[in-house]
């Protein structure tokens, strides 16, 4: 039977399967083709074609070949380890810098420069070797006693919620591992890759899309890595670390008790929070409040005006929306839009009057921003007292632009994120990212009845306004609020998955959607009833308090 393939530019006609890296055995002896789109589905280089289709090779400025390269990083790099110290156990996550952390695990060994370069030897070998990885499916019950034979325990444990039937191996020289994920034909594409020390671990830096297929210029970031190691050390402690640990939590305590924990977390650190503003109230006169999208600040926002006014503190809320200039003035975006998340869209200089002449005590009319007309209007009148300090929230409220003539001895500024360090396995983090995706798109569909496609088109402009504009803000602030809660991803998913599955598979969207289904399906669902109704994750699934 014939078929035809369109692929760079060429159109086909076979009559036998074909596989994807024979169609560009020329072009790609440099291997920058990662993988594939077929149809719209992901595939990898060795997969077989036998049928009409569309196809689109796939680099590492593509979002889709980062999925497969990265994870193939993981598992070369575990194999590394795994041939330099056998029996040591590693643990990846996702760190700081864009990059992979990579942790010993209860081991006398300790990370050093010694460690590194024999490794970082052993991963260049393995590359330069261009060694095969062999796709092996074998049953569960083959998996499991694979598992226990090479002591990966980890993996064992999250096997019991695959409801998959088979796992899919991958074999290299001997080594064997499973990343979840697409996986490039051999060792010799890992060409691209920097690892440094980074007490008490590794770090590992890798080509990323949104920077053109380049890897990234390295910028630490003590403040964010704190709170990554801060959430840790509680997740350990309290047995969240992994999705099997949580899904045992979830079996072996009823729901209210596992909510309970994670809010008592929350509450904990407000009081925490609430404390260091009420010691230093004589001097804060601006409280500052930031974070990327569907950190939960609007919740966040309340529940600190309620804990300040339990002690005293009477918070005045002013919203940086009310400063934009007229959508005639605002910079523009490159298809002519006004660019809203740029902080050249706001009027800075009557935003620092207004401040100074609040803290100076004076009478000021703020301005209330017309959405409906594009421009600025009279707003209300507003004279604030010594004991009422300005909560500020937005994009830029962290920027010190935005408030640069006020001292910053009168400032607390707030960063607001979902920071977890939660594997799937020790060699499989969970991505950060696509929990605050999976937020918004169920926010997004409970208040304003958007499909998840809408929610995902806006998302890579979203993402971009955060590395620009807000990342860079999170250091050097004075209070870093992690609004994770470890059972949300099982409440969550009764929201999401109907959502994701509606998405065809001819949509743009549909390869996203594959990969959140993917990831959810290890989760236990959770009754949302026991929620509280003052819960950052009432803002997203509907039911807080707060709400207007």
């Amino acid at each position: 039977m014939e078929f035809t393939l369109d692929y760079n530019g060429i159109t086909k006609t076979f009559n036998k399967k074909v596989m994807l890296q024979d169609l560009i055995a020329e072009e790609n002896k440099d291997k920058h083709f990662i993988c594939a789109k077929v149809n719209n589905r992901v595939r990898e280089l060795t997969y077989e074609v036998f049928y009409d289709a569309k196809i689109q090779f796939l680099t590492l400025a593509d979002d889709e070949a980062k999925s497969a390269y990265e994870p193939s990083l993981r598992y070369v790099i575990a194999m590394a380890f795994a041939r330099c110290y056998p029996g040591l156990k590693v643990k990846f996550t996702f760190n700081v810098s864009r990059t992979i952390g990579i942790f010993l695990k209860d081991t006398p060994y300790q990370a050093n420069m010694a460690m590194l370069l024999k490794v970082k030897h052993e991963i260049d070998r393995i590359v330069e070797a261009d060694l095969p990885l062999k796709r092996v499916i074998v049953s569960n019950q083959e998996a499991a006693r694979i598992y226990r034979e090479r002591g990966y325990d980890d993996k064992l444990e999250i096997l019991q919620y695959r409801p998959e039937k088979t796992v899919h191996f991958y074999e290299c020289d001997g080594y064997m591992n499973y990343m979840y994920a697409h996986m490039v034909p051999s060792t010799g594409y890992i060409k691209q890759y920097k690892i440094r020390l980074y007490s008490p671990g590794f770090l590992v830096q890798y080509p990323r899309p949104e920077c053109g297929g380049k890897i990234p210029d390295f910028n630490d970031a003590p403040t964010y890595g704190r709170t990554l190691k801060e959430s840790h050390d509680w997740a350990k402690i309290v047995g969240v670390d992994t999705v099997s640990n949580i899904n045992s939590e979830i079996e072996r305590t009823e729901s209210f008790e596992f909510i309970n924990i994670c809010e008592a977390r929350h509450n904990r650190m407000l009081s925490e929070l609430g404390q260091l503003i009420e010691d230093d109230i004589n001097n804060i006169r601006l409280i500052c409040i930031a974070g990327p999208s569907s950190s939960g600040k609007t919740t966040f926002s309340n529940r600190l005006r309620v804990e300040l006014l339990c002690r005293g503190i009477k918070p005045i809320r002013i919203s940086l929306d009310d400063y934009y200039l007229p959508s005639s003035e605002c910079p523009k975006n490159p298809d002519g839009t006004p660019d809203l998340e740029s902080i050249e869209a706001l009027d800075i200089e009557l935003f620092n009057q207004n401040m100074i002449d609040l803290i100076n005590g004076e009478e000021v009319t703020l301005p209330r921003f017309d959405f409906k007309v594009g421009h600025r209007v009279e707003g209300r009148k507003l004279r604030v007292g010594h004991d009422e300090p300005i909560v500020i929230e937005g994009i830029h409220a962290l920027n010190e632009r935005m408030t640069r003539d006020i001292p910053k001895s009168q400032k607390f500024k707030i960063f607001i994120s979902p920071q977890a360090q939660v594997n799937l396995d020790d060699h499989n983090p969970v991505s950060l990212t696509d929990l605050r995706l999976i937020r918004r798109m169920v926010r997004d569909f409970q208040f304003r009845n958007s499909p998840a496609e809408e929610t995902m088109s806006m998302w890579p402009n979203v993402r971009a306004g955060e590395f620009k504009w807000i990342y860079p803000t999170q250091e050097g602030c004075d209070y870093v609020y992690n609004s994770y809660l470890a059972y949300e991803l099982p409440v969550l998913k009764k929201y999401a998955v109907p959502l994701l599955q509606k998405i065809e598979k001819d949509s743009p969207y549909f390869l996203i959607a594959e990969r959140l289904l993917h990831m959810l399906k290890f989760f236990r669902d959770m009754d949302d009833s026991w929620v509280p109704s003052n819960s950052l994750m009432r803002e997203f699934i509907g039911g807080s308090c707060y709400a207007d």
